[in-house]
């Protein structure tokens, strides 16, 4: 795999990091040397500082840091997912410094480098690449709802959340690795940029795709994947949440993925869709549940968010909603997702 570092310049510990932190957990596209953050980081693993977890991935203070400390780095990969999909103006300092050296960039936002002249003909110059993994595929390469998913015939779990930056794309991979290692056929459809870095084979950009496809693109992702490996099961990564009004999402995985099962994430202190009061506030898991079983689907699971939870609050309300919701109620990142194997293995 090619040799890749992390972008963050100071976001690392906010939840703008999403694509840091999902590259650092895993992933099959690229070996992950290093993470470019604030000096107050530098010097930590960013396993410890992202989930107590070592992973050798140390964090440092300026990409020439970085370029001194390895041997090679082929990528530069830009690790936020900010608001709206803007390049942070204090990273571009950074891009032109990698493009210098002989490094590639990889972008995920919706603010194109191709769309830079400047870098672009510094690109050209130093023979390296911009990928902007966001750019919208032509009209040529979309697909339009067929009605083919009927003739899927393995289970399909959607995993939703309540609001953006709930751990849905984590809690899928986390499915799908439980599956496999309980030497179950399962694989997952990725439908955001971090998914495709991690290593994703199936699925798409969902909010870079035109409306008019986003259908089609997720039923082709899913026949695809299903054809292709035989799969016994198939998890699909929710994107914002059926009720945030910056960008409701979710009814399609339901309506045009055929998603008959869900495993639903929620932040239990969390009260505002994306933390801001006066988006509104956040539903209750239960209308949520009763939600989705009026499109049609059944929540076999909810997952916590344990944000601004210690370990003791998060166990406590893993008790309270189980008791509550007569569900099991996983905590991914403190105790993984296999007390799920046995729901998954009825499934199928």
């Amino acid at each position: 795999m090619n040799n890749a570092v992390v972008l963050t310049n100071g976001l690392f510990k906010t939840a703008d990091a999403k694509t840091a932190h999902g590259l650092i957990r895993g992933t099959e596209r690229f070996n992950i040397i290093g993470v470019i953050d604030a000096t107050d980081n530098a010097g930590n693993d960013a396993g410890e500082l992202l989930d107590g977890q070592y992973r050798n991935i140390p964090i440092l203070a300026t990409l020439h840091d970085a370029i001194t400390k390895f041997n090679k780095i082929d990528y530069l990969i830009i690790g936020v997912a900010t608001v709206g999909g803007r390049l942070p103006l204090n990273m571009l300092g950074s891009i032109t410094e990698a493009i210098q050296a002989g490094i590639s960039i990889i972008n995920g936002l919706h603010e194109f480098l191709n769309d830079k002249p400047n870098l672009v003909s510094l690109a050209r110059q130093k023979n390296v690449t911009l990928i902007d993994v966001r750019k919208p595929k032509s009209r040529e390469e979309l697909h339009f709802w067929t009605g083919e998913i009927f003739k899927v015939t393995a289970p399909i779990i959607g995993v939703i959340g309540m609001d953006c930056t709930m751990g849905k794309r984590t809690t899928a991979r986390l499915l799908t690795q439980a599956c496999k290692s309980q030497d179950i056929n399962a694989d997952m459809i990725y439908t955001g940029q971090t998914g495709w870095l991690q290593g994703g084979k199936y699925g798409f950009i969902f909010d870079s795709t035109l409306n008019d496809f986003v259908s089609g693109e997720l039923e082709h992702a899913i026949c695809t994947c299903w054809k292709e490996t035989n799969a016994d099961i198939i998890f699909l990564e929710g994107q914002s949440a059926l009720r945030n009004p910056s960008g409701p999402c979710g009814s399609e995985l339901m309506i045009s993925g055929n998603a008959k099962h869900v495993v639903l994430l929620f932040a239990p202190k969390r009260k505002y869709f994306d933390y801001e009061e006066h988006w509104g506030p956040i539903p209750t898991v239960e209308s949520e549940i009763e939600l989705i079983e009026k499109l049609g689907s059944k929540v076999i699971a909810v997952a916590i968010h344990t944000e601004d939870c210690s370990p003791e609050e998060a166990f406590a309300l893993q008790a309270e909603y189980a008791l509550k919701l007569k569900l099991p109620v996983l905590l991914p990142i403190l105790e993984g997702v296999e007390q799920l194997i046995p729901v998954i293995k009825n499934l199928i």
